[in-house]
């Protein structure tokens, strides 16, 4: 069953816990698959409905759960009922527009957040996906918009780990999932980078065109969304830092202070950044205004050599019949002689006082 809305103004009026998917629909295909290990074995399998679930419901092995796609509504729903998820919980994991937060309940955690990949194209794009977590005692059941390979370092780990990751629990998994998302953002800072660095060579060997106006303007738009989704991202580690929960064990703290010094880290970067593209935006305009201004200055050098000329044209211009000058036979050469002698005068006086 796809419910399906677009923006969070449609859900209007519904009342609170209604299950309608709001945001893009990124994959109309739901996919599950189960990842279920313990220190010596790992099964790993694709399922079709959610009463697969049911035996892992009660094992004492660590089970994660990835949901693919978000459009199939029924899938969240039974999920919900299966495990005792409140029905707020499930219609956020339904809310793709949600603000990275930590929730915590008697029986299970909720986490947040986005992941953001920069997309391979010439010009800097970044692609969103809310990844939304549920952390019980021995499952992790991880939310994903679509199907992509965010999570394939940790399948690998997991199949060939040793016995350290598996030997650990939902905890250590959920740290695992939480460092792979903000560990993207340091991919995506290189690639801002790239960009500003290219922007600020064009500017610096003045190439700045409209387009580079664009670019600018452009990526200060998609580095105020990037602040929106990762500046979150510090409370949601802080809080769950202070969380007394059962579920998180003592011994993985150590990991997610690791997590939350690195999203410290990016969002410094992304607030320099945005110092930086200001800064570009200002060179922007000062440029403009140099190159207006040598124009103007060419311009005014033009008119201050032909005001004279004007003004000579203007007075043997007139018609007047006792005007001595036009009866004396060297005026007309005399006359041109003044034209090219005052120019020449006036752009000497010009370099000399270096106004040219």
């Amino acid at each position: 069953m796809t419910e399906s809305a677009r923006n969070i103004s449609d859900k209007v009026g519904l009342p609170p816990g209604s299950l309608i998917h709001i945001g893009d629909v990124l994959t109309t295909m739901t996919r599950m698959s189960v990842i279920d290990y313990t220190k010596e074995n790992v099964e790993e399998r694709q399922i079709q409905s959610i009463a697969e679930l049911l035996p892992y419901k009660e094992s004492e092995t660590v089970t994660w759960v990835v949901i693919e796609g978000l459009a199939n509504v029924e899938i969240v729903e039974q999920i919900g009922a299966m495990f005792g998820i409140h029905q707020l919980v499930l219609e956020d994991i339904l809310n793709t527009h949600q603000r990275p937060k930590f929730e915590e309940y008697d029986e299970y955690l909720y986490i947040v957040l986005k992941s953001l990949i920069p997309e391979e194209e010439d010009d800097f794009s970044v692609s969103y996906e809310q990844v939304s977590l549920l952390v019980l005692k021995n499952i992790v059941i991880t939310f994903k918009e679509k199907a992509d390979q965010l999570f394939q370092p940790i399948i690998q780990r997991i199949q060939t780990s040793k016995g350290r990751f598996r030997s650990q629990g939902s905890d250590y998994l959920t740290y695992a999932i939480l460092d792979t998302i903000v560990d993207q953002c340091f991919i995506l800072i290189d690639t801002l980078d790239d960009a500003t660095t290219s922007l600020e060579l064009s500017l610096l060997n003045s190439e700045s065109t409209k387009s580079t106006l664009n670019s600018i303007q452009r990526l200060k738009r998609e580095l105020i969304t990037i602040r929106r989704y990762v500046s979150p991202i510090r409370e949601l580690m802080a809080a769950m830092l202070r969380s007394e929960s059962e579920l998180i064990h003592e011994k993985t703290f150590v990991y997610l202070r690791d997590v939350s010094d690195h999203a410290i880290r990016i969002i410094e970067s992304i607030e320099s950044y945005r110092d930086i593209l200001s800064g570009l935006l200002e060179i922007y305009i000062s440029s403009i205004s140099n190159k207006m201004n040598e124009t103007m200055k060419v311009l005014t050098v033009f008119a201050s050599i032909f005001i004279p000329l004007t003004f000579l044209v203007g007075i043997y211009g007139m018609n007047f019949e006792y005007m001595p000058e036009l009866k004396w036979r060297w005026a007309y050469p005399a006359l041109w002689a003044t034209f090219l002698v005052i120019p020449f005068v006036l752009l000497s006086y010009f370099k000399r006082k270096k106004w040219l």
